[in-house]
């Protein structure tokens, strides 16, 4: 395996560059974004698999210096009443304790994680088209430079372009709720330090953290027909904050005040998915990430999904005879933890109905925990463990 192409410098991308340097191989980082801080205002859940996954590529501690952690779960009913009160993932293994951050903090972390290993990243490099043929792939990008490599990886989110010759029926569906996200440090909800709390309401489900610094983070998932991009482009929090407020104060519950005290820092957008069964491969490049298999964020487990898609592709390029033979194994590993969670997370967030799917036939049961942390594990032959 010589060079391999990677679009993309979000999550996916960049814990596929470290995972792969790891692993011995030549990856370059091409990202679109001319700066690493895009989706700056929105925040994210690490659960313990994904921390597990970094812990892996040696990057636990880029990430733990940023965020705050999180070892408990309150879940509350539209009374207020508490239902559950619980500890969170592996809440006592500080190393796989979930980890609550703004998406841009943990992209720019990587990205500096990179650096330091030296690791090419070149940004403002949109791609126009790749060119898949039978000896090396070809990336052109809209400035007209090119990276040719042995292998391409599409690491390049829901609006991919790697995705469209691979598969070009498939999009992105619409999941059935708006999110909505926001930050405030005008209120005091209870929960305790290191402590989640997600409501069940009557009209919207909504979940909440506050920080050591004592800034509360929130989000809203609210059912309804999708928003129209340029109501999304031209809407104000002013006008996000009447509508939410106006839905959670039939409940008796902390979410109302939370989004009544939050001022100008409220963001929105459709939760999305993609369908079963979309294609992953052709010759020389490979979907991951949201790219391949974008889910709703119902379960919290995109950027999780994605730092473990990192570490089995590293893996099997690593361990299997020969590069056909790796990207079928990494596929065959991957499909059925990820077509699981897209959709569980979709029955959540469209009340009980299934995503839709591209014709491959049923799903696979997902893995178990063990047979994950097998896959996940450094030091453990993939090829070994699963021929």
């Amino acid at each position: 395996m010589g060079r391999i192409v990677v679009i993309g410098g979000g999550i996916a991308g960049m814990s596929a560059a470290l995972a792969l340097h790891k692993a011995g191989l030549d990856a370059a980082v091409f990202e679109a974004h001319p700066d690493g801080a895009e989706d700056i205002g929105a925040f994210l859940t690490l659960a313990s698999n994904g921390m597990r996954a970094l812990a892996q590529v040696d990057a636990s501690d880029a990430v733990t210096a940023i965020g705050f952690p999180l070892s408990t779960m309150r879940v509350l009913d539209d009374s207020g009443a508490e239902l559950a009160h619980m500890p969170l993932g592996e809440a006592g293994d500080p190393l796989l304790r979930y980890r609550c951050m703004r998406r841009g903090e943990l992209n720019a972390a990587l990205q500096a994680a990179a650096a330091r290993r030296g690791i090419s990243v070149r940004h403002g490099a949109r791609l126009a088209s790749v060119e898949d043929g039978p000896g090396a792939v070809t990336a052109r990008f809209t400035d007209g430079s090119t990276a040719t490599g042995d292998l391409l990886i599409g690491a390049d989110g829901l609006s991919s372009t790697v995705r469209r010759p691979i598969a070009p029926a498939a999009q992105p569906c619409y999941a059935g709720q708006r999110v909505f996200y926001g930050y405030t440090t005008g209120a005091t909800p209870a929960g305790g330090p290191e402590c989640i709390t997600m409501v069940r309401g009557s009209a919207a489900a909504f979940g909440y953290t506050v920080s050591p610094a004592g800034e509360t983070y929130w989000f809203a998932r609210v059912a309804g027909e999708p928003l129209a991009a340029n109501e999304i482009a031209d809407g104000t929090s002013a006008r996000w904050r009447e509508l939410l407020v106006s839905l959670l104060r039939k409940d008796a519950t902390p979410a109302a005040d939370i989004v009544a005290a939050t001022g100008d820092r409220i963001m929105v957008t459709n939760a999305t998915e993609m369908p079963l069964g979309t294609p992953w491969r052709s010759r020389r490049a490979l979907l991951i990430g949201d790219a391949a298999h974008a889910a709703s964020p119902a379960t919290g487990q995109g950027a999780s999904m994605a730092l473990e898609d990192a570490v089995v592709l590293a893996k099997a390029l690593r361990d299997a005879p020969d590069t056909d033979t790796a990207l079928a194994l990494y596929e065959a590993l991957r499909r059925p933890r990820v077509e699981h969670n897209i959709t569980v997370s979709g029955q959540i967030s469209r009340g009980g109905t299934s995503p839709s799917r591209t014709g491959r036939g049923a799903p696979v049961s997902r893995p178990g925990e063990d047979e994950l942390i097998r896959h996940l594990e450094w030091d453990t032959g993939i090829w070994t463990v699963t021929s």
